[in-house]
């Protein structure tokens, strides 16, 4: 049974009052900063000039001409977004009374009732051991909390294997129609082999992975002896957290493994945002605003994809 103080409701009800109502006045409106459209309706053909995104341009048309052409698009004003949900073992996963799986849900919640005010649809696929619930896009409060319900009453995963990202990214890819703003909300540890379909996901739709994390996870605190255990897997091994070579390794590790996440994703052209269990969530989502900003600003300024990294904390 849920603990009163952790219900849709009531979290949906403290996101508003400590988030959304300052959100309110710091962004002055200016959602279309933080969301931009993602329904894109064909306005002109123009020829192709330095600094214009190579995504626009049209082939069929730069073929016939035998000079480059680009589309020029007019965004709809209403927006869909869907969240594909890694809500694997990992990411019940937390260090302190906050848990990764906690985070995902206020960041979804706080999104999801900032689109849904404004008349937008908001959608999820959710993983568990699998793709295995498919949440449609519909607007409105109610729904909000549908969708919050569904992530905060999931069973913590119990029976072992290791996550397969690829499966969660394949069923967004398959599933979404139409141009949308698409979240990817995991924690990333994963069997390789998303990354290429990551890249084509984000070729069709507005993709921003949010990585969810763990200050335990980069940085081992000298604890004495531990019994950790891979939380997919199920194996588990004694460590010494007494000895300073040891601790140093593992921060090197984690170091190598952030640098290789960190170029997948900017291989694939998504912005990253990372997601603390121990941070603030407002914060957060202002440096979100401020990366849109940048994006925008710098959209037509080169024809390679660039990776933004800001951080995204939890309340």
């Amino acid at each position: 049974m849920q603990n009163l103080s952790s219900t849709p409701e009531h979290i949906l009800r403290r996101l508003e009052w400590t988030v959304i109502r300052r959100l309110d006045g710091l962004l002055q409106g200016d959602y279309r900063t933080l969301m931009r459209g993602a329904g894109l309706d064909l306005a002109d053909l123009r020829e192709y000039q330095h600094g214009d995104d190579v995504r626009h341009i049209d082939w069929n048309v730069t073929a016939r001409l035998q000079s480059p052409y680009v589309r020029e698009y007019t965004e709809d004003r209403e927006v869909a977004a869907w969240f594909l949900l890694d809500l694997s073992a990992s990411v019940d996963f937390g260090s302190s009374e906050v848990r990764k799986r906690a985070i995902a849900a206020d960041f979804v919640a706080l999104i999801a009732r900032l689109m849904t005010r404004h008349g937008n649809r908001v959608g999820a696929i959710l993983y568990g051991t699998g793709v295995d619930e498919m949440i449609p896009a519909r607007a409105g409060r109610r729904h909000v909390l549908h969708l919050m319900q569904r992530i905060l009453t999931r069973p913590e995963i119990t029976s072992e294997g290791e996550t397969r990202l690829l499966d969660l990214l394949l069923a967004g890819a398959n599933f979404l129609g139409r141009r949308s703003t698409v979240f990817i909300v995991s924690d990333f540890i994963s069997i390789p082999g998303w990354e290429q379909t990551l890249g084509q996901l984000a070729r069709r739709h507005e993709v921003t992975a949010v990585r969810l994390s763990d200050p335990l996870e980069s940085d081992m605190p000298d604890l004495g002896m531990l019994t950790l255990e891979d939380a997919e897997t199920g194996e588990q091994i004694l460590i010494d957290t007494h000895d300073m070579q040891f601790r140093s390794r593992l921060s090197e590790l984690a170091a190598e493994r952030e640098a290789a996440l960190r170029q997948s994703l900017a291989a694939a052209g998504v912005d990253t945002l990372e997601l603390s269990t121990d941070d603030d969530l407002l914060e957060a989502v202002l440096r979100f605003t401020d990366l849109r900003k940048r994006r925008a600003r710098s959209a037509g300024g080169s024809l390679a994809p660039h990776l933004h990294s800001v951080s995204m904390v939890s309340a």
